[in-house]
């Protein structure tokens, strides 16, 4: 039996709006809709704004059957992608982007959700200076020492940022949104396509999140004065 509960309606509501949109348009991509109304209620639950609506029996259910329909559409996308890569179609990228930008969002959301915000946004901030050390020195392989070192310096200051931040958090959280500024700007000046959008989505949405967590104010510099106490 379904929970006649606000999640409900509202997930109600999202299907019947997609019904009508299809029928006024007569264009099916509004039937996508019916896939946000189905993962409503596990979204909000996961993300924990529903809790007093799912029990942990639920919670369970939705964390096994996520996990497994989130393997079996990574392993659909790598299938889809060598058939295309072995056709010669360059929309190969589209399902390469695809599977990179769902596992950057699950173990972002790893670090996220454990709630410990600083910490976790200095795991954020090595991690992207990693990917953007890997990217660029596969993309330098060619390439002499001296032109190879240059180009994993931006990685490379970025992983010391990450390190720093445990000592200096707000002052790095600064630098942090200026360092996704720039990155953002210089990715997308080299053109505008699906591989640049999801580079610019993987380096920096994750690094702007991470500046957000540093420059909150940590539990431990939350005192509790005596007038507080009154």
């Amino acid at each position: 039996m379904f929970k006649k509960d606000p999640i409900f309606w509202w997930a109600s509501g999202i299907f019947i709006l997609a019904l009508l949109l299809f029928a006024m348009t007569q264009n099916q991509l509004w039937l996508a809709l019916m896939i946000g109304s189905y993962l409503l209620r596990p979204t909000l639950a996961s993300l924990g704004f529903a809790k007093r609506y799912v029990d942990e029996r639920q919670l369970s259910l939705h964390y096994r059957s996520s996990n497994i329909a989130f393997v079996v559409m990574i392993i659909a996308c790598v299938i889809f992608a060598a058939k295309l890569n072995a056709e010669g179609n360059h929309a190969w990228e589209i399902f390469n982007m695809i599977i990179i930008i769902g596992l950057a969002v699950k173990a972002l959301f790893n670090v996220v959700l454990a709630k410990n915000l600083r910490e976790g946004a200095t795991k954020i901030i090595i991690a992207a200076g990693l990917l953007i050390t890997l990217f660029a020195g596969m993309d330098s392989l060619k390439q002499e020492f001296l032109g190879l070192i240059m180009n994993l310096m931006p990685g490379l200051a970025i992983i010391g940022l990450g390190i720093l931040s445990r000592y200096f958090p707000r002052l790095i959280a600064v630098f942090v949104f200026l360092i996704t500024i720039a990155l953002e700007i210089v990715i997308f000046s080299k053109g505008l396509n699906w591989a640049q959008i999801g580079t610019a989505f993987i380096v920096g949405v994750p690094l702007l999140i991470a500046g957000v967590c540093l420059y909150l104010p940590d539990k431990s510099e939350i005192r509790v004065t005596p007038e507080l106490c009154e």
